[in-house]
């Protein structure tokens, strides 16, 4: 909704001002702590900004714009799988029979829910530029994931997030400025709709998700954080139906029955 008034980058950079204002009394209360490490710790700080915000953001959001929703869904579902690997090469976790088991079965679920109208609307030669650039969203987040979680444990996940967060505005807020100057858009053309959008972005996915999703990255294993990911298409669906009053078929309840026990297995791993 917010793409089809807003360019790409000036929303990358917008949503993520927001979200850095949101994270703003945490930055100011624990600022002690944050700015107590050297320039090592400030350089991972920025690759782990690239990594989450600044280039996950940006080619996500310009992918969207070049590719299907069918497409999108589809490749969304190698997140788990690939922070899965990450983690077991960088960090060591180790992939138990249970975990891959359970992230399988969940993945076969995902392909439930979506259904056989998605999965044929799915085109895959006509998409290359977009299709690639999700991919690599969805492969830096894995990346994100995986070594957030090593400094989460040295910074703290509260800190963390917040000062990636901010780094990510500072960084991005120029490429949307060029962006606006070079298409000629000004913030003023942007409409209530497309503001609110921004705003739950900002808000909701920026801020409190992220929250939420570095303090369970704290308490466990990456890959039982990253299985969860496997949850969105049925809560998605399940959000249609109560919202837009949309009808919950068969794969929908299948889907979301074999993406539970999936989690299950592999909490259980």
């Amino acid at each position: 909704m917010a793409l089809e008034t807003v360019p790409p980058l000036t929303l990358v950079a917008l949503r993520l001002v927001i979200a850095a204002l949101c994270f703003t009394p945490i930055l100011i209360r624990r600022r002690s702590v944050i700015f107590a490490g050297g320039p090592g710790r400030w350089r991972r700080l920025f690759l782990l900004s690239l990594l989450g915000t600044g280039l996950h953001y940006g080619t996500q959001t310009i992918g969207i714009g070049h590719t299907t929703a069918s497409n999108a869904s589809l490749w969304a579902m190698t997140g788990p799988l690939s922070i899965t690997l990450i983690a077991a090469l960088f960090l060591h976790e180790k992939v138990t029979a249970r975990k891959a088991g359970g992230i399988a079965l969940a993945m076969a679920g995902v392909l439930l829910v979506l259904g056989p109208d998605v999965l044929r609307g799915v085109d895959l030669r006509s998409h290359l530029l977009g299709d690639g650039l999700v991919f690599v969203s969805i492969f830096l987040w894995a990346a994100f994931t995986v070594y957030g979680k090593r400094l989460s444990t040295e910074l703290g996940a509260l800190e963390l997030i917040a000062v990636v967060t901010a780094m990510g505005a500072i960084c991005t807020l120029p490429a949307g400025i060029w962006e606006m100057r070079h298409l000629g858009f000004s913030p003023a053309q942007i409409e209530l709709e497309a503001w609110q959008t921004i705003g739950f972005l900002g808000f909701g996915c920026g801020f409190l998700a992220n929250l939420l999703y570095f303090q369970a990255l704290r308490r466990t294993e990456s890959q039982k954080v990253g299985v969860y990911l496997h949850t969105i298409p049925p809560m998605t669906y399940a959000a249609s139906w109560l919202v837009l009053d949309e009808r919950i078929g068969f794969g929908l309840i299948a889907g979301s029955i074999l993406i539970a026990a999936g989690v299950w297995l592999t909490e259980k791993g």
